[in-house]
């Protein structure tokens, strides 16, 4: 086994076990969210799609609210125990919507309730998981074995909407929730046994991250705000995070409009969700599997970043002059293609040079706060947008992601700076 994580991923023989766990960590995190997603785009559908700016303005406000309860949370709880409770909390909040559903069907308050709370807390998980791994693994272990665990996640993401398309019927939509429900628990237990291989790590990795997790991170649950707001490097990553969001939403709003035009029912809404998933994540995985680490170390963290705004400057255009499911369906695909083989596992190396307060804390607001901004006012300008066409919201995701460009090259040279001690990832402003 070591042997062959070694060909594929460069995995040392002392990694094998720790890179594994993480890999069915995510695995489970990733396909609990994911056999949900076309439910929750299905619940936007139910709401209204000429509305739906109304539930991303609802998703940023509790992602703020929640924010600082997660912060409060992890200043006061030990981190080995402060994720498992997260979890826990998620998969007791499927069983309540699971008896929710039950009762009250096609109801646009509960479509809009559970769509709030779904692109709330998804956020909020994979975060944490992030944080963790960056606590976890050193920066030239991320380079190398961060492709290798996001495809952990990958497989979830395609193991799920693929039982989502073809079993939907047998199972029932409500069923999906409880089978949800009990990923997120055994995530809870796969934090425990990271832990035992963080401390191995400390003991015999000369750059290990030599924090622990049996503390809390004490402070107050503001934090996160406050060391955001006092660094540049971290205010860069907030800032490429909210253009990549931006460009998110402008597709997910031209892609709502055909589909719903194009399929009456909610089962066929659901279904054709879940193929672009499965489509997408289908091709991810082989990616990361194969290719990311050795992509990330040949050219870089900064050519990791650069790739999706170039894709997507392509993409959009193909748009303009084709606006049609099958084009949207095939930048969707390729967005997020590129999004989760390369750009993500790159921006969460990112993370690897800040402390450990900045990992857990202004890491969570700015992939809750900050990713749920991008959406609440893209998601506006593209309803304002949308009445001019698919094309006209094409032409904006072209302007946005010709700003994107320069934003991630910077963003790229000041973490090498920081990577080789030339500067403090975390300086203050």
């Amino acid at each position: 086994m070591s042997g062959l994580l070694k060909s594929i991923a460069g995995v040392e023989r002392h990694e094998v076990k720790a890179v594994l766990i993480a890999f069915v960590y995510f695995f489970f995190l990733m396909a609990s969210y994911f056999i949900l997603r076309p439910l929750r785009d299905t619940m936007g559908t139910v709401y209204g799609v000429d509305n739906l700016q109304e539930l991303f303005t609802g998703t940023f406000i509790v992602s703020f609210i929640v924010a600082p309860i997660y912060a409060g949370l992890a200043s006061r709880v030990k981190l080995a125990a402060f994720l498992p409770w997260v979890y826990g909390f998620i998969g007791l909040t499927m069983i309540g919507f699971y008896f929710l559903f039950t009762r009250v069907t096609e109801d646009r308050w509960v479509a809009a309730a559970f769509y709030i709370w779904l692109s709330t807390f998804n956020l909020l998980t994979i975060s944490g998981f992030w944080s963790l791994m960056a606590d976890i693994f050193s920066g030239p272990q991320a380079k190398r074995l961060f492709g290798f665990v996001a495809a952990g996640g990958t497989v979830g993401t395609i193991c799920a909407p693929a039982f989502v398309t073809f079993f939907v019927d047998e199972v029932g939509t409500n069923s999906l929730l409880l089978i949800s429900a009990a990923g997120f628990f055994i995530t809870a237990m796969m934090v425990r046994l990271l832990e035992a291989e963080k401390r191995k790590f400390a003991a015999i990795e000369p750059q290990a991250q030599k924090t622990t997790l049996d503390r809390s991170l004490g402070g107050n649950p503001f934090e996160g705000f406050i060391l955001l707001f006092k660094s540049p490097y971290l205010l860069m990553i907030a800032l490429f995070l909210l253009l990549m969001t931006t460009i998110s939403t402008v597709i997910y709003f031209q892609l709502g409009d055909v589909i719903t035009k194009q399929f009456a029912s909610r089962a066929e809404r659901t279904q054709a969700y879940a193929v672009i998933d499965l489509a997408t994540n289908s091709l991810a995985v082989l990616v990361q599997l194969f290719g990311t680490g050795r992509f990330i170390n040949r050219f870089g963290v900064t050519a990791g970043l650069l790739l999706n705004p170039l894709i997507m400057v392509v993409a959009f255009l193909a748009v303009v002059f084709s606006p049609v499911l099958m084009v949207l369906g095939s930048v969707q695909v390729l967005r997020r293609f590129a999004e989760y083989a390369v750009a993500k596992p790159s921006r969460e190396v990112l993370f690897t040079v800040v402390d450990q307060e900045a990992k857990y804390k202004a890491k969570n607001v700015i992939d809750t706060v900050v990713y749920r901004f991008g959406d609440f006012t893209s998601a506006w300008l593209s309803a304002a947008i949308l009445p001019f066409g698919v094309a006209g919201l094409a032409v904006a995701g072209m302007v946005i992601s010709a700003i994107w460009f320069p934003i991630a090259w910077a963003l790229g040279r000041r973490y090498e700076k920081a990577r080789d001690g030339e500067i403090l990832a975390t300086t203050p402003a």
